[in-house]
């Protein structure tokens, strides 16, 4: 019992200085983990001065079309700079000529065009027309891109400039080159308004150098409207209407109106559609448009889009 009592007596004294001791080191303790988080904030904040708050970037909208026609006029869409694109387009005659002309399919016209993307807000091209024997050329440029992010522009503004020349031989009168000329003058502003949907409208001017009779205006202003409603991944319907102000063409000219799809296929955009217009040129579809719809004078036709990367992109 002596032992054991004064086993226990040792150990509980040894208890009592290991409490003092440790209240003794308790406030050095304290102020060590204080400044060892203090060090550590400051530390973080340090961090983040050297890396900066993350910049807003600007995000450019594409492919409000699926290709830079809706069906005969310019889209919102160029050429991206050093591609060439390969535009095919053919249209068909009327379907109500009947069967013995297999409701137009015996007839054609074509068009064969190559555009080129100078860089991403200039494209240019050129094409012919086998209705008239039409030679075009144009320039189009995007001096305002739709975009969202550090720099938010609700839509695309598109400046168009094109002229063409009739080559078709006449024998009832003698013309001269200055004669067969027509320019064409598009503003094109629109917006992508949702992933499947797009509108723009085109106010445009077209100056003839020469008209058929005194009653027509060699300066014929026109307004355009068009659009895309997306209807899966690869397929999108499209329309375009456009309407001639009164009293500056003949009676027998009708406004544009065409109705197609576009089908994407890889490196290919197909676009096959109903206008009431044959010419696929500018001249042809704005101010030479003859059949009426409600007659059934409606041509079936398509274009065809491939695309080359002549000249590849600069690494930023």
């Amino acid at each position: 019992m002596l032992w054991t009592k004064a086993s226990k007596e040792p150990h509980r004294l040894s208890t009592d200085k290991i409490s003092q001791s440790m209240k003794k080191l308790l406030p050095f303790l304290t102020l060590f983990f204080i400044g060892l988080c203090s060090t550590n904030v400051l530390a973080q904040d340090d961090l983040l001065d050297l890396l900066g708050e993350e910049e807003e970037t600007t995000e450019y909208v594409n492919a409000s079309f699926k290709t830079t026609r809706v069906i005969n006029v310019q889209s919102l869409e160029s050429t991206a700079g050093g591609v060439l694109d390969l535009k095919i387009s053919h249209r068909f005659g009327r379907l109500n000529t009947g069967g013995y002309e297999l409701w137009g399919l015996d007839a054609a016209t074509m068009r064969i065009g190559l555009d080129y993307g100078i860089n991403d807000w200039i494209m240019v091209g050129a094409g012919r027309n086998s209705f008239q024997k039409t030679y075009d050329a144009f320039i189009k440029v995007k001096p305002l891109r739709q975009s969202v992010g550090k720099k938010n522009v609700p839509l695309s503004v598109l400046w168009y400039s094109g002229i063409t020349a009739s080559t078709l031989r006449r024998t009832d009168v003698d013309l001269d080159f200055k004669h067969r000329l027509v320019y064409t003058h598009q503003l094109i502003v629109g917006s992508k308004l949702s992933k499947a949907t797009s509108i723009q409208v085109i106010p445009t001017f077209v100056h003839r150098n020469l008209v058929t009779t005194r009653a027509e205006s060699n300066n014929v202003m026109i307004l355009g409207v068009a659009g895309r409603q997306k209807l899966t991944k690869r397929i999108a319907i499209n329309a375009e209407y456009f309407y001639i102000l009164p009293d500056q063409v003949a009676d027998n000219i009708s406004n544009s109106l065409s109705i197609g799809f576009d089908i994407e296929t890889g490196g290919h955009v197909f676009q096959l559609h109903f206008t009431n217009s044959t010419s696929m040129s500018d001249k042809g579809f704005l101010t030479e448009t003859t059949g009426k719809w409600l007659d059934g004078d409606i041509h079936f036709g398509f274009n065809i889009s491939r695309v080359f990367t002549v000249r590849k992109p600069k690494k930023k």
